[in-house]
C-alpha cells in the first residue's frame, strides 16, 4: 500500500506528518471518502465541490482540483486494486490549542481495499443526537469522536450503523451514512434541515430514483415500510432490523422499493462513473 502527502507518494510507514498537525491535535480538517471502481474514484467531482464547501465552512483554503486529481491518478496507477479512497485536509501544522498556524494546510490521499457489505443490515438508534443548529452542521469533518462512541454502541447491538436524531426529535442520520424510508409508498429521507450530511449517494438517490427530503420525525423509522442507508461504500443497502434498545427490536422487510433503489442505483453507478 501507498499513500499520497503533500504531493509525494510514499510507503505508509514513511508517509509523516507534523505531530502539531492541526488535523491530529484538535481535528481541524476535512474529508471525503469515495468508491474506487474500475481504476477510478466514483463521483470525484461531486466529492471534490464538497470537500470545498466543507473547507469553506471551517475556514480552510480548497485545495486545487486539478493538483487533487493528478495525485489521486498517481496513487491509483499504483494502487489498482483499491476499492476505497480517502482524501483528507487540514489546517497544518499550529499550535496546541484552537489557534491555526501559518504553514498551510496538510493534504493526504490514501487507498485501501474495501470488503463487501452485506445485502442488508441492522442499525441501533443511539441515546445521543446531532446537533443541527452546530458551526460545524452538514461539514464533513475529521472530529468523528462522536461517530466512534455511537458506532460502538451500534456494535454492542449487533448492528453495523447508528442512527441519530436531531435535537428536536426529528431522523436525522448515521455516523457515515444517510437513511430513507418508504411511507405509504413514498420514498422519503431527512431534509438538509435536520442537520444530515448532504451525502453524494443520498443526492444521487435523489436524482436518479425519484426519493423527496422531508421533515420526519424520528418516530418515522418505527411507522415505516422498508428503510435503507446509503454511503459511498454502502451504495443502497436495506434495513432488516431496527434495534430502539437491547429489548426493543423492530423487524423490516427488504421491499420492492428499496429493491428497485438498490438495482437502479448500481445500473446508473455503473455507466456513469463521475455523474
Amino acid at each position: 500500500m501507498q499513500v499520497w502527502v503533500n504531493g509525494a507518494l510514499t510507503e505508509p510507514d514513511d508517509a509523516r506528518i507534523s505531530p502539531f498537525d492541526h488535523g491530529f491535535t484538535v481535528g481541524d480538517g476535512v474529508f471525503e471518502t469515495c468508491k474506487v471502481t474500475g481504476g477510478a474514484a466514483f463521483a470525484l467531482t461531486r466529492h471534490l465541490q464538497r470537500l470545498d464547501r466543507s473547507a469553506s465552512g471551517l475556514g480552510l483554503p480548497t485545495p486545487d482540483h486539478d493538483h487533487v486529481r493528478s495525485g489521486i491518478s498517481e496513487l491509483l496507477d499504483a494502487e489498482p486494486a483499491a476499492g476505497r479512497l480517502r482524501i483528507t485536509l487540514t489546517g497544518g501544522p499550529g499550535p496546541l490549542g484552537s489557534d491555526r498556524g501559518n504553514d498551510g494546510t496538510t493534504l493526504m490521499l490514501a487507498v485501501s481495499p474495501e470488503s463487501a457489505w452485506e445485502p442488508s443490515t441492522s442499525v441501533a438508534v443511539v441515546p445521543w443526537v446531532r446537533n443541527e443548529r452546530s458551526a460545524v452542521t452538514g461539514l464533513k469533518t475529521t472530529s468523528y469522536a462522536e461517530n466512534v462512541v455511537a458506532l460502538d454502541r451500534a456494535h454492542d447491538h449487533e448492528s453495523s450503523e447508528a442512527i441519530f436524531a436531531n435535537t428536536v426529535g426529528e431522523l436525522c442520520e448515521g455516523t457515515g451514512s444517510n437513511i430513507f424510508v418508504v411511507l405509504d409508498g413514498e420514498l422519503l429521507t431527512p431534509s438538509l434541515a435536520s442537520g444530515c450530511l448532504a451525502g453524494i449517494t443520498r443526492e444521487l438517490v435523489i436524482e436518479w430514483c425519484g426519493a423527496h427530503e422531508a421533515d420526519l420525525p424520528l418516530s418515522a423509522l418505527r411507522d415505516a415500510q422498508e428503510a435503507f442507508l446509503t454511503s459511498s461504500t454502502r451504495d443502497v443497502q436495506p434495513i432488516h432490523q431496527v434495534m430502539w434498545d437491547a429489548s426493543d427490536a423492530q423487524q423490516l422487510k427488504v421491499g420492492p422499493l428499496s429493491e428497485l433503489t438498490r438495482s437502479t442505483f448500481a445500473g446508473l453507478a455503473a455507466s456513469t462513473p463521475d455523474p
